[in-house]
């Protein structure tokens, strides 16, 4: 279905990396010569891809393209202030590159600002910052949601379950969290009777299960006939809210980022779906582009289209293709792309399910 979208937007990209990383052995290395320091700084300790997944990629992908050059990682834990720091220590220390994915895209202007005015090149990484960024590297966040939308349509027309659903959208400071969700509203406005909408801040799971119950109180249990959460984590929390509401069965939930334990609710059944972003392609261009503009290159043979953010406009972006991931997909995508093995999907607890799926056979 969406595989072979995605299998040929990682091709693509991979052609612009495998150009990037022949042009970078090239030559002195540019102003900073033959190696520097890339800058990661990354968000959040909530959201699980990214400590697991980003930043081992990242890291090994700079050091690829790179072996002179070292990572300094940082994760703000959600706090903005915390990141700010992190960011103007950075700039301080004058690393040859940063790549920020943003806490909060609007406080994080100065900083990128700073950098800017120091000769530091930012690229913006899975979610857009506002400010003089040189790159930026993501997926389609409107596919995103159109991808979930679709699929809780379906689930809903295959039942010809009339009922509303809700809607668990992400954090209002991410300009990711805007993306997702109007693209989700482009496919359900006149399908389908949104009965509550919620806006999950910082994507906590104790949150999206404060606002289910809230939900579950105002339309009451049985009048909810799916819940489209934006992300993994909210959907954890919200699907715990409805099984402590006692909700059966759990009604379809969908999700994003193919956390290890939501491809174990899909296999279960308590998850309808997720939206698997091939993380590996995404870290690959990021990499690519933090090294390309520490040595003074161009972007040209990995960005593949432009964006404009709020202050800057033509931004060098490269936007990959989301893939929507239920039961009967999981083995040909996040198992055939290596990002989990059977033996972590299928626990002890989970075989009957497993097999019940095809995934042991």
């Amino acid at each position: 279905m969406r595989t072979p979208r995605a299998r040929s937007a990682v091709a693509a990209v991979a052609a612009g990396l495998l150009a990037a990383s022949l042009a970078s052995c090239g030559g002195n290395g540019g102003a900073h010569g033959s190696g520097f320091t890339v800058g990661l700084l990354l968000p959040s300790q909530q959201i699980p891809r990214y400590e697991k997944s980003d930043r081992p990629l990242i890291e090994k992908r700079v050091k690829e393209l790179c072996p002179g050059c070292t990572v300094e990682h940082a994760n703000a834990g959600d706090d903005v202030a915390n990141q700010q720091r992190q960011m103007n220590s950075m700039i301080t220390r004058g690393v040859g590159a940063l790549i920020l994915d943003a806490v909060d895209a609007k406080s994080l202007r100065s900083s990128v600002q700073a950098a800017h005015k120091a000769g530091i090149p930012v690229v913006a990484y899975d979610r857009l910052a506002e400010g003089p960024v040189s790159g930026y590297a993501s997926f389609n966040g409107g596919q995103v949601g159109r991808l979930q939308a679709e699929a809780l349509l379906h689930a809903l027309r295959a039942k010809g379950d009339r009922r509303g659903i809700v809607m668990m959208n992400g954090d209002p400071s991410s300009p990711n969290a805007a993306w997702f969700k109007k693209g989700s509203l482009s496919v359900l406005r006149g399908e389908v009777r949104i009965g509550k909408s919620y806006d999950v801040v910082e994507y906590r799971p104790d949150d999206a299960y404060d606002d289910m119950q809230a939900a579950i109180t105002a339309l009451g249990p049985h009048r909810i006939g799916g819940v489209l959460a934006v992300n993994d984590s909210v959907a954890s929390g919200a699907i715990s809210a409805l099984k402590a509401a006692r909700v059966r069965p759990v009604p379809p939930v969908t999700g994003q980022d193919a956390d290890l334990d939501a491809v174990q609710r899909i296999v279960s059944g308590d998850q309808y779906m997720t939206v698997y972003k091939p993380f590996k392609a995404e870290a690959h261009a990021a990499a690519a582009m933090a090294v390309a503009l520490g040595r003074g290159r161009s972007l040209r043979s990995i960005a593949r289209t432009t964006v404009d953010n709020t202050t800057t406009r033509n931004i060098p972006a490269s936007l990959l293709t989301p893939v929507a991931v239920r039961a009967a997909d999981i083995r040909r995508t996040l198992v055939k792309d290596g990002v989990y093995t059977i033996g972590q999907i299928c626990t002890p607890k989970l075989r009957p399910a497993c097999e019940k799926a095809g995934l042991t056979r």
